[in-house]
């Protein structure tokens, strides 16, 4: 994909905002506390790396590979992984802050967000079958037509999920979040 190959570094304290991000395809790397905010990094491939405590916030990420991927501790607002390559495309969040993010149209099996910030994240007409939400904010998060096949929401609050339009076959709700299950239906629950 890239004639510029980097494997096993660490990258700690990195502001790219200030020379840019050099394109590449990075392998089994790590990014500690950097700076890609705002960035352009379409066509750039990220393989089993790890990124603590990044700054992504609204970056341009169109075409760029992530491949088994964790962000822990990422500002990641904002961000438009529907426009990632697809191919193998595989992560995981713990206390991430996702909000107004879009995973539209996306197949996201068996991933895992923990403790993260999903407010108005769009999941519109993506496949997130068998994912895990542990401990996240749905506040206003977007489900419409999406495979919620087997997801566990158990810990998740704020949630809203209309049953009638997304496949929530074998999902698991706590009992305290079954009111987000019921809210097109403007009921009264106490």
């Amino acid at each position: 994909m890239n004639d510029n190959f980097i494997e096993n570094n660490v990258f700690k304290g990195k502001d790219y905002t200030v020379n840019g991000f050099p394109k590449g395809e990075y392998d089994n790397c790590t990014f500690i506390n950097c700076n890609f905010s705002n960035l352009h990094l379409s066509n750039n491939e990220f393989v089993e790396c790890n990124f603590e405590d990044c700054n992504f916030s609204n970056s341009d990420i169109k075409n760029t590979s992530f491949k088994e991927i964790i962000f822990s501790t990422c500002k990641l607002v904002g961000l438009n992984f529907s426009e990632c390559n697809p191919f193998l495309l595989a992560f995981s969040f713990n206390n991430c802050q996702l909000n107004l993010a879009s995973f539209y149209q996306l197949k996201l099996k068996n991933t895992k967000f923990t403790n993260c910030n999903l407010q108005e994240t769009d999941f519109t007409e993506a496949d997130i079958t068998n994912s895990l939400f542990e401990n996240c904010d749905l506040k206003k998060a977007i489900f419409e037509n999406t495979n919620l096949e087997k997801v566990d929401f158990r810990t998740s609050n704020n949630y809203s999920i209309n049953l009638e339009t997304n496949n929530i076959k074998n999902a698991k709700f706590s009992l305290n979040g079954i009111a987000g299950l019921l809210e097109k239906y403007n009921i009264l629950i106490e």
